[in-house]
């Protein structure tokens, strides 16, 4: 009885005392339906200005509805363009604003929302540690069915209850509570649950064709399935193409922690943070709820990081169930469009995806680079910078341009470029890349297993031409991985580790990427090559060991090694199993490569010949 008392008397103390505050203070109500996104948003304006605030949900269901939701105007990176999502306009469950020392404490809680929101927001906040929950949707933005039968004519399939629809002239309409995808925007992919592969597919025949329902959660769809590839048991997964809604956004943070979150289901790009600063990601989970009988957890990437720095760190994770990649982190170039003065430049975002945010402040150190190139030939300090429409910047430099500076050359803002440590997680059922980074800072990639990821494993590419995703790599090392079944959907070119800077100009005795390291890594592959290299100075790839899979496909076996005007390459104490492997190489001299395996390499090979 004693100890009840004191157990009653300290959580008394510490919520007068502004230490803890229990949502349910304010009225939420775990595990009856009710929206608690008002009684949430009292709670969370309650720690405004206290400080090691534990802000403590009960166990139970937490439900988030729009009607009482923040409605903020963020231009997310990589999210969508002015024609898909003209007016930025996104609902959030749980905003935060300003915010310092807190935690978010779930005890297991399941936050569901309902409606296109993003789930929470970090915005201008420090030192914030989320943790314990599980984030789900109640109507998921996939629609996923699983194939029953399928011909040249027909196809039937059984609709996951989750996924809402009705036949209107016979045709399907998917719908969600509130919203309703594009139509001209469709993107269809196809899940091989017994062998954890996700394919790319197409919608098409299926609008086109007509549609019956049987029962209550079947479809017959007839028309011409002549090309349309299904085996039975496979699923399909569609979503609407545009994002206009992501997961989370994190923007303009710092020492922000995740811990034991589980991701279930999230709309657009997943956990999109914009220019934060030192992140730490433990034991995050990407993936359907175990036992919902879903298979996508995202319909574009697991985590997003966009002009951050300080230290990503990424450890314990696992990600399962996505229609684009588990992981980028990169920077955003912007192309000089006018030269006002000579400390004075007009830049232009230029991908459709990516604009609309500060990329560069007073203070930033910025380089100038030739886009085509990607040739780096000087640095600047920014003065001032000024957002003067959705598309263009004026910057203000503290001293003159560089004299090669030309209209078209790309800015990359230096300063926000973060280090990244990924560590001990896993990544599976993924249509595309398993792991995309660009960045200057250290990199370490240890411990992790990629296991049937559709394209690269790992990518590093930059660009000032496509996407304008910055910037170069300088210290990277990926060591004690498992690169397992990896690249069925970009053959032949699967290669496990792509190296691939969008280059088109060569710049002699320039290199875009240095000192890649490559070691101690298991590949167990289907006939896959195992690395390409471009426009790279000091790569090594040592003492990995190379399986192949048992009945591997009859598919051409390509070159283990692509390499293309790279030096200080070595190759050496690997472990191949079977035949020697070939090479290919372009634009190298015979003294750019050394290797403990007999290549027969010329003097020079500008076309790309296999040895």
């Amino acid at each position: 009885m004693r100890l009840i008392i004191l157990s009653i008397w300290v959580l008394i103390f510490f919520r007068v005392n502004g230490q803890t505050i229990d949502v349910t203070q304010f009225g939420a109500q775990p595990n009856s339906f009710a929206d608690a996104t008002l009684a949430v948003k009292k709670a969370i304006e309650a720690a405004k200005g206290q400080s090691d605030v534990i802000l403590n949900f009960p166990t139970g269901r937490y439900d988030f509805w729009p009607d009482h939701a923040t409605e903020t105007n963020y231009y997310i990176s990589n999210s969508s363009s002015e024609s898909e999502f003209p007016v930025k306009r996104q609902r959030v469950g749980l905003f935060f604003k300003g915010l310092k020392n807190i935690r978010l404490e779930g005890n297991g809680s399941t936050f569901v929302f309902h409606g296109k929101m993003i789930s929470w927001v970090l915005d201008s906040c420090e030192n914030i540690t989320l943790r314990n929950y599980t984030v789900d949707y109640e109507r998921p933005g996939m629609s996923e069915m699983t194939v029953r039968s399928v011909s040249p004519t027909e196809v039937t399939v059984a609709v996951h209850p989750d996924s809402r629809f009705t036949i209107m002239d016979g045709k399907v309409q998917w719908y969600g509570e509130g919203w309703i995808p594009n139509p001209k925007g469709f993107f269809l992919a196809r899940v091989n649950p017994h062998e954890d592969r996700i394919f790319y597919s197409n919608w098409g025949p299926f609008q086109a064709g007509s549609a019956e329902r049987i029962g209550s959660t079947g479809i017959r769809f007839k028309g011409d399935f002549s090309k349309f590839k299904a085996d039975t048991g496979d699923v399909l997964t569609l979503r609407d193409a545009i994002r206009d809604y992501v997961g989370v956004f994190q923007n303009r943070s710092k020492n922000i922690s995740l811990h034991n979150v589980h991701m279930n289901s999230m709309h657009g790009l997943g956990i999109v943070s914009q220019f934060c600063e030192n992140l730490n990601y433990d034991r995050i989970y990407v993936e359907p709820a175990k036992g919902s009988g879903r298979v996508i957890a995202s319909s574009a990437d697991g985590m997003h990081f966009s002009g951050c720095r300080g230290q990503i760190t990424i450890n314990n994770c696992r990600f399962s169930g996505l229609h684009d990649d588990p992981i980028n982190v990169h920077g955003t170039h912007l192309k000089v469009k006018e030269i006002i003065s000579a400390t004075k430049l007009k830049l232009r975002f230029m991908h459709h995806q990516s604009y609309g945010f500060m990329a560069f402040a007073k203070g930033d150190t910025i380089a100038f680079l030739h886009a085509k190139a990607l040739q780096i030939y000087g640095q600047g300090v920014v003065k001032s910078a000024t957002l003067v429409s959705e598309r263009e910047m004026l910057v203000e430099l503290e001293k003159a341009v560089p004299k090669q500076l030309q209209l078209e050359d790309a800015l990359e803002n230096m300063t926000w470029t973060p280090a990244l440590t990924l560590t001990n997680s896993r990544f599976e059922r993924t249509i595309s890349r398993g792991t995309l980074v660009t960045t200057r800072r250290k990199v370490l990639i240890e411990n992790n297993v990629y296991y049937r990821t559709g394209m690269h494993a790992i990518l590093i590419e930059n660009d000032a031409m496509g996407w304008y995703e910055s910037g170069p790599v300088a210290d990277v090392t990926i060591r004690n991985n498992q690169f397992i079944a990896c690249g069925f959907n970009s053959a032949p070119g699967s290669y496990a580790i792509k190296i691939n800077p969008e280059n088109s100009e060569r710049v002699k005795n320039y290199y875009v990427h240095q000192n890649i390291r490559i070691m101690d890594n298991l590949f167990h592959l289907d006939r896959a090559p195992l690395l390409s290299a471009k426009s790279t100075k000091g790569l090594l790839f040592a003492n990995n060991r190379i399986e192949k899979i048992k009945n591997a496909s009859d598919r051409e076996e390509q070159p283990a090694f692509h390499l293309i005007d790279c030096t200080e390459v070595r190759i050496e104490g690997n472990k191949f199993e079977g035949t020697r492997p070939r090479l290919r190489i372009q634009g190298m001299l015979k003294s750019d490569l050394k290797s403990d395996i007999t290549f027969e390499i010329p003097d020079m090979n500008q076309e790309g010949t296999d040895f």
